[in-house]
């Protein structure tokens, strides 16, 4: 499990320390462990901090969230409710966030400063703002693979358009898989249903089995349709090529 100091956190959840910090001292943050001098949180603590940033993007106030995890957490394992938050919420990559410095984010891009493509990643929230001239990523793998398009000449702003339009077809996907899937692992109930622990357990262990099995099935259609794409690309390319050949002369 990954282990987060509270900056680190803060990053990963898209919240300030601040934030973090106040929901802890209201009783809507669990514990960290201590170390030493150092307080060190786990992807529980992000999950939680992703369910209370959810309910606030929702339009909930904090005194609607605290009575909402009071509710949540009456009468069952606390172990049992942060296992649930954790496989439904925690992220599955196990990436850390990083932040770097504008300069390391030009280096990273072929060392030119373009401007409408940082504001362009900050939209699409593949970098935020840390403070002066320091942005988070969230995910670095994603960037260096960015980085990696740019660097074989892709152009900037290109990778970012080819990345929103991916973002929202995979979306799409993942819309899709979830909507089949998840009436089976949660079952028939009626609103306003909260899961007992047997419960609990159940279905954070089906949520962990589906991930890794959503993925196996995208993988393996992208990799099948990758492979018809280049063929597809290759065999158009090479008739054109050969349409603007020459016809052999014909032997008299």
């Amino acid at each position: 499990m990954s282990e987060y100091r509270v900056d680190d956190l803060a990053r990963a959840a898209g919240m300030t320390v601040r934030n973090v910090r106040a929901y802890q001292e209201r009783g809507l943050l669990h514990s960290p462990a201590r170390r030493g001098r150092t307080s060190w949180y786990d992807e529980t603590h992000l999950a939680r901090l992703r369910l209370i940033g959810q309910l606030l993007d929702r339009g909930y106030t904090s005194a609607h969230i605290a009575e909402f995890i009071a509710t949540w957490e009456a009468g069952h394992d606390i172990g049992q409710t942060l296992g649930l938050e954790t496989a439904l919420l925690a992220p599955a990559s196990g990436e850390i966030a990083e932040e770097l410095s504008v300069a390391e984010l030009v280096a990273m891009f072929g060392g030119v400063f373009d401007q409408e493509a940082i504001d362009a990643a900050v939209r699409m929230g593949v970098i935020s703002p840390a403070g002066a001239e320091r942005f988070a990523v969230l995910s670095p793998r994603l960037l260096r693979a960015g980085a990696e398009l740019v660097a074989i000449g892709v152009p900037l702003l290109s990778v970012l358009e080819l990345g929103a339009e991916l973002r929202l077809r995979v979306a799409t996907v993942a819309s899709l898989f979830v909507s089949a899937v998840g009436p089976y692992i949660v079952g028939d109930h009626q609103p306003g249903w909260v899961p007992n622990d047997e419960e609990m357990a159940r279905i954070a262990r089906l949520v962990e089995q589906m991930r890794p099995l959503a993925r196996v099935v995208v993988d393996e259609e992208l990799a099948g349709s990758l492979e018809a794409g280049i063929a597809d690309y290759v065999t158009k390319w090479l008739e054109a090529a050969l349409g603007s050949l020459e016809p052999p002369h014909q032997a008299g």
